[in-house]
């Protein structure tokens, strides 16, 4: 087999050609480095490599993937003996102890993991750009971001370097890099793939594990390897009667979708998403389902300041956390990091706690919609990928944030309107995405939408709590109606 061959097959396909000895496991991490030494030099999707003697072949010789290459991510995904850095300084030298509950649910299923790929400091931006490992760019055009906070995966999985890889998401950190390279990116519903046993649920539930791919069989049979509670679970998870692979061969008909491309945040998204949530809204029309246009079920607006205050006392505790763990000094952290830390904890509990307790609005604002409507459909981004250093916060306002958090003068922060600006920038290109996680539902980017420029640009579902595999089914029909997969032939790096 050669590199174009490799390219030209999903994980799925490859497992099949490792099972029949057509190929073997080696020759296809052989492929793997190979194309990664031709395009990580320019992507920086890949910051650290597993050595050839600490690689664990997992389920090589069974499991549904046995023998497939494989990344995962450099943020709640820990691989024995390696650090994970969480795209930050302060954690570089500290080695896992053992493997994340999902590393090993990646490793049961055969999949070959031989490095990790890049994320922004502590997962906390929409594009991949840490001060620590560099930006990772976008394989469709180099001068635009990945997406994050799973960009590194993202990029790595469009650029053919692996037809899979390992991404969460806490505020679209699956979805956002799917709609960025043109993946298919699942947010599952909250609980069912496991975190641990380093730490419990994230951000209050919020963040979830999972991969982006290149094809929706690809995401339904990694979920059906990766879903279920671990033995250190607090609570008991649904999982699926019938696998995923095999609700995608059923194909749903008479779906009842209310699509929106507006927003509180960003009250002119780029013609570009407009027309992705049109043309899919078209396309769903003609495949017999029933759409129509729609207000936001949600005060977006509203929900992206409860989302931040969340966040940012959640970061405030990961920032502590790694001090105590290693005794790292401010100059460890990036500028923005210490002043969103210092954010949420001159915010204090009670901020962060009447955020947890506005988010049953926003689960009572779904339900009210779902009595209606199956799913919701917005585009995945307000705006085409970003270019790279876009929100890139200007020199003397690093400097300022380092004083204000050394001083601890967060509550004048917060009074200087940082936190309008921080939705604003931060959030304004990336709008829709924060709904699924803040109330536990499940949502899908899909690759239905290139713009003129050829960069892609995704749509995206949110289904009802444990409708995962509907979703899936969806995907598989539109992946079926409007074929993505060709489309890689494209990618130039």
């Amino acid at each position: 087999m050669d590199l174009s061959e490799y390219q030209s097959f999903d994980a799925t396909a490859l497992a099949g050609l490792v099972a029949s000895g057509e190929v073997s496991a080696s020759e296809l991490l052989e492929l793997a480095r190979a194309r990664a030494d031709i395009a990580n030099p320019k992507l920086n999707a890949i910051v650290a490599q597993i050595a050839e003697a600490d690689v664990q072949a997992g389920g090589a010789a069974s499991g549904p993937f046995a023998g497939v290459p494989f990344l995962i991510k450099d943020l709640a995904q820990e691989y024995r003996g390696y650090p994970t850095s969480c795209g930050s300084r302060a954690l570089a030298k500290l080695p896992a102890t053992e493997h994340a509950n999902i590393t090993q649910r990646f490793l049961d299923a055969g999949f070959v993991i031989f490095g990790k790929t890049n994320t922004p400091e502590f997962g906390a931006k929409g594009v991949t750009e840490s001060e620590f490992w560099g930006p990772a760019r976008n394989p469709w055009n180099t001068d635009h971001t990945p997406g994050g906070s799973s960009g590194g995966s993202g990029a790595a999985v469009a650029a053919g370097i692996v037809p899979a890889a390992g991404a969460n998401d806490g505020g679209g950190s699956i979805r956002i890099p799917a709609a960025c390279n043109g993946l298919v990116g699942l947010k599952p519903s909250r609980g069912i793939a496991p975190f641990g046993p380093a730490t419990g649920e994230s951000m209050f539930g919020m963040a979830v594990q999972g991969a982006v791919t290149r094809t929706v069989r690809d995401a339904a049979a990694i979920y059906d390897a990766i879903v279920g509670p671990t033995a250190g679970s607090v609570y008991p998870t649904a999982t699926p009667g019938v696998s995923y692979l095999e609700q995608i061969k059923n194909v749903p008909a008479g779906l009842r979708i209310g699509f929106s491309a507006r927003s509180a945040i960003n009250a002119n998204p780029h013609p570009e998403a407009v027309a992705a949530v049109e043309n899919t809204a078209k396309l769903l029309t003609d495949l017999g389902h029933h759409v129509e246009p729609v207000e936001p079920p949600y005060d977006d607006g509203a929900l992206a300041r409860d989302f931040l205050t969340i966040w940012f006392a959640v970061l405030a505790t990961e920032v502590a956390q790694a001090r105590e763990l290693t005794g790292a000094s401010d100059s460890d952290f990036e500028a923005d990091t210490l002043a969103i830390a210092e954010l949420g904890r001159s915010g204090g509990v009670v901020a962060a706690f009447t955020a947890l307790d506005n988010v049953n609005k926003y689960v009572l604002s779904l339900e009210r919609f779902h009595s209606d409507y199956d799913l919701l459909l917005t585009p995945t981004l307000a705006t085409p990928p970003l270019t790279v250093g876009e929100t890139t916060t200007a020199p003397l306002l690093q400097r300022a944030s380092r004083v204000i958090s050394r001083v601890h003068a967060g509550k004048l922060l917060s009074l200087s309107g940082i936190l309008d600006d921080l939705i604003s920038q931060s959030l304004g290109w990336v709008p829709y995405t924060q709904l699924a996680n803040l109330t536990g539902r499940p949502a899908i980017s899909v690759p239905l939408h290139w713009t003129e420029a050829g960069l892609p640009l995704g749509v995206q579902f949110v289904g009802r709590l444990g409708a995962d595999g509907g979703l899936l089914s969806l995907a598989a029909q539109l992946e079926t109606a409007q074929p993505w997969f060709h489309r890689y032939s494209e990618v130039q790096v």
